[in-house]
């Protein structure tokens, strides 16, 4: 694996990514709702920060791009359908794209339905993605600007990265996420040892994420919804818990 990726916990349960690519020197904060323990982090382990990468605009997704720019210079890449909304970009990105950290190489993808304008940037060669509040360990996020159909068809593009794909998703909402899991599939014997791990997990203070493609097809009743209508009964039945 050639990145060194570090979880930041901030707020009350986000997490910043640092990603650093040691062949080059190259180092990206994935997502930044604040600054100062980002840049804390960074100057903690020796490095300097050069780029952020944005998933979508909210603010505890963006909060600390200005900051973290003025304090390094780095260049901030995100969602071109969002520009307007995130007025710090440099690089405007959209499916098909191609962002670099050093010379190691990420794909663009359109996830459009928390937000309007919604990206994830997978690694291929790290089999490792960042896909913001798409896709969470046992959940997806909710629909602010988007449609079930879009979160579907979201499900179907991610779960063809692969089983072996890490996924680094942006909140520590995995034990809630579960345990509305259990209420859809109460004898899904994956899920109820998931479970049983994450409250072991958390009772010792140690995070959840990331998880994997594979981890989430056998166990997230969003990705497993065998239609638009399920996952759409499913968000609403998770909306109003």
């Amino acid at each position: 694996m050639a990145l060194e990726i570090v979880r930041i916990p901030v707020l009350s349960d986000n997490y910043v990514w640092l990603v650093h690519e040691p062949e080059s020197g190259e180092t990206m904060a994935v997502d930044p709702a604040v600054a100062e323990p980002v840049l804390d982090e960074a100057k903690a382990r020796g490095w300097t920060i050069t780029q952020i990468w944005n998933t979508h605009w909210r603010p505890d997704h963006t909060g600390g791009n200005a900051a973290i720019k003025e304090a390094t210079g780095c260049v901030i890449t995100g969602p071109e359908a969002e520009s307007e909304r995130i007025p710090t970009l440099d690089r405007k990105v959209k499916e098909g794209d191609v962002t670099k950290l050093g010379a190691v190489e990420a794909h663009v993808l359109d996830v459009p339905a928390h937000t309007a304008g919604h990206i994830a940037f997978h690694f291929p060669t790290e089999q490792a993605a960042f896909v913001g509040d798409t896709l969470f360990a046992m959940g997806c996020g909710r629909l602010f600007e988007g449609t079930a159909a879009q979160m579907f068809a979201n499900m179907r593009k991610l779960e063809e990265l692969g089983a072996e794909t890490r996924v680094y998703c942006a909140h520590e909402s995995t034990q809630s996420n579960g345990r509305f899991s259990l209420t859809v599939e109460p004898d899904n014997a994956a899920l109820v040892a998931r479970m049983d791990a994450v409250n072991a997990a958390r009772e010792r203070g140690e995070p959840t994420v990331p998880t994997t493609i594979a981890l989430e097809r056998a166990t997230n009743p969003f990705m497993r919804a065998g239609s638009v209508e399920e996952l759409a009964a499913r968000r609403a039945a998770k909306d109003a818990a």
